[in-house]
């Protein structure tokens, strides 16, 4: 049998005490609340006048209780300090009346129990008074007490016996794990490096956008390494008590040095590792104090080389310099957004044990989405899968994968979202728009996929995607972008002499487009290649808040004129797309309007490709 734990026995004898205790000042009470109507001395001394008394019992020198001739009783207090028949004499009461003949008076001795029960009554608030200080004594000395424990580490400890990730289940991060490798390896064989008088890396940095696989490589890490494995978030070091998060701090690597090797992830370290100085506290606020004391913890006099801390951020523009020098996080691993080979690797990884149809083409789909991570990729798979389930199916199809793309981007459908005839058609001719003017251009994107029907906040949809992935963006290919994005009011204006607000977030885009290209990209011949002003960003929300200028107000309307002038030459080149293409247009709207989603087979039908698509990037001199 498993015996009970001392905590558990305290508990037990805690809880049998006050339960003892209840018992006995309820029988206490109970005891001074019987039934016995009560009756003053004065009433008594009358009674013992008339004789209508029988006996009087003395009990503990003050209660009486009285017996009458008519076998009632009643019940009556004396003072302590003289004696029953000195009272009543006191009262008029004659030694003839206490006469043995006509009353019986007998002295009780106080018995234990009432002796036990009156110095209850008396002791019982220090009785309760100390139980409850024993119980905030034995909160505080326990050793999971929240009151001592409050400066602990809340990191969680995985050891390496039952590694769940290796780096089998990372993919799409190649050069990455290289550089992990390397860790993996001397904690393995640390004498191999130690020979040679090579250091290890105290402190690797992961770096790349959300979602890209940070937390996932580092639990690869501690798998291959098969050492212990400590994990916490930068915000559980922070409290709102002064000197709580360096003591946690302290206390982690503490534990970290009893079971080293090991390895100490701090995720989100962004959370901690802010720039100091610029806190409202100034320099002695809490979370500088923590990151002072992470600090002499990763490189001061007393460190261990066999411990070995990762962190990751997608923030490492804001972390404190002391922070990132060598020394502390010797290398920065950056994870950045997967190509398309690394696209089709992650979707094998998450389709592995997944009923897959024959035709599903991963590298169709890994070319179909450009710009997603491993999040993003594992989600699709994951919707494709609910999909599959949702439509009874036993396999998961292409259909799916597809279909899962495009609510990933834009939303389920909302088929049942009622549209007048009138409004379908202005939709309709607007998304065939922007297919005509990329199709057009040999610099836009191929088109995709046409749709009408509405997905999250949009009225239909037009997917527009590479053919390869780019790192360079030219100035016709950012051109045709803009052109593309305003061929959806063009046609607008073209067939129906009238615009609708359905084109809000195309001019948006194309207006921050033409705006960057003029103030951050140099692409404006007037202005030349040049930056204009200097981004703001709050260091506590890491986002930008203003654009400082430092340029003059001239400046600034050549800027403006600028951006209008792109905007309008791509406006003009969108209309005049469509006029020379106007029955392809129509054809692709009324197509629309009969069948809602063309693919681009179906489009391509429609409308034949004028002209072959370019890559879009500067090709080498």
């Amino acid at each position: 049998m498993n015996q009970p734990n001392k905590g558990q026995q305290s508990y037990l004898v805690t809880f049998l005490f006050l339960i003892a205790l209840g018992v006995l000042v309820w029988m206490a009470l109970r005891q001074d609340t019987r039934t016995q109507q009560p009756v003053s001395l004065n009433q008594l001394a009358q009674d013992l006048r008339d004789h209508k008394v029988s006996r009087i019992s003395v009990e503990n020198d003050s209660r009486l209780l009285i017996i009458y001739k008519d076998a009632s009783e009643r019940i009556s207090h004396k003072e302590s300090e003289t004696t029953l028949i000195e009272q009543l004499q006191a009262l008029g009461v004659t030694t003839a009346d206490l006469s043995p003949d006509y009353v019986k008076i007998e002295i009780q001795p106080p018995s234990l129990w009432s002796s036990i029960f009156s110095s209850l009554l008396y002791l019982l608030p220090v009785i309760l008074m100390g139980v409850f200080l024993w119980f905030i004594f034995r909160q505080a000395q326990g050793s999971n007490s929240a009151a001592l424990n409050f400066g602990k580490s809340r990191a969680r400890m995985f050891t390496g016996d039952h590694p769940t990730v290796t780096f089998e289940d990372v993919a799409g991060v190649d050069e990455a794990k290289e550089e992990l490798r390397e860790v993996v390896e001397f904690l393995r064989e640390p004498q191999k490096f130690i020979q040679l008088g090579a250091r290890i890396p105290k402190g690797v940095l992961l770096v790349g956008p959300p979602g890209t696989g940070k937390t996932l490589l580092a639990k690869a890490v501690s798998g291959e390494a098969g050492v212990p494995f400590f994990s916490i978030s930068g915000s559980e070091f922070v409290e709102m008590f002064v000197g709580v998060g360096a003591s946690r701090v302290r206390d982690l690597f503490d534990q970290a040095k009893r079971h080293a090797p090991c390895i100490v992830f701090v995720d989100e370290i962004d959370a901690v590792g802010r720039q100091r100085g610029t806190g409202l506290g100034g320099s002695h606020d809490e979370r500088e104090q923590t990151l002072n004391q992470l600090l002499v913890e990763m490189d001061g006099f007393d460190t261990d080389t066999s411990i070995i801390v990762m962190a990751a951020t997608n923030r490492p523009d804001i972390l404190d310099p002391a922070l990132l020098r060598p020394g502390r996080f010797d290398r920065r691993v950056v994870l950045d957004r997967p190509d398309v080979r690394g696209r089709e690797a992650i979707l094998r990884v998450h389709v592995r044990g997944k009923p897959l149809e024959p035709d599903v083409d991963l590298t169709a789909l890994a070319r179909a989405t450009p710009g997603f991570v491993g999040a993003d990729l594992e989600n699709m798979v994951n919707e494709a899968a609910i999909l599959a389930a949702r439509r009874n199916k036993r396999t998961i199809g292409q259909a799916e994968f597809e279909e899962a793309i495009e609510r990933v981007i834009a939303g389920p459908e909302r088929k049942s979202r009622l549209i007048s005839p009138e409004e379908k058609r202005i939709i309709a001719y607007h998304e065939a728009g922007h297919a005509v003017v990329m199709h057009a251009l040999p610099e836009a994107d191929p088109v995709q996929k046409i749709s009408i029907i509405a997905r999250g906040q949009m009225g239909g949809y037009t997917l527009a995607v590479p053919e390869d992935d780019r790192m360079l963006a030219s100035r016709r290919k950012l051109m045709a972008e803009m052109v593309g994005l305003l061929g959806g009011r063009a046609a607008e204006e073209i067939v129906f002499d009238d615009i609708t607000s359905g084109a809000s977030n195309d001019l948006e885009r194309v207006t921050r487009l033409a705006r960057m290209m003029v103030t951050r990209l140099g692409m404006s011949d007037a202005l030349g290649p040049m930056v204009y002003g200097q981004k703001e960003e709050l260091i506590f929300l890491g986002r930008e808040i203003a654009e400082q200028r430092d340029y003059s107000e001239a400046v600034a309307e050549q800027i403006d004129a600028e951006v209008r002038r792109l905007v309008s030459q791509a406006y003009e080149r969108a209309k005049a797309i469509l006029i020379q293409y106007r029955e392809k247009l129509d054809a692709v709207a009324q197509r629309l309007l009969e069948v809602e989603t063309l693919n681009r087979e179906e489009f391509e039908k429609i409308f034949p490709p004028p002209v072959p698509k370019t890559s879009g990037t500067p090709q080498p001199a």
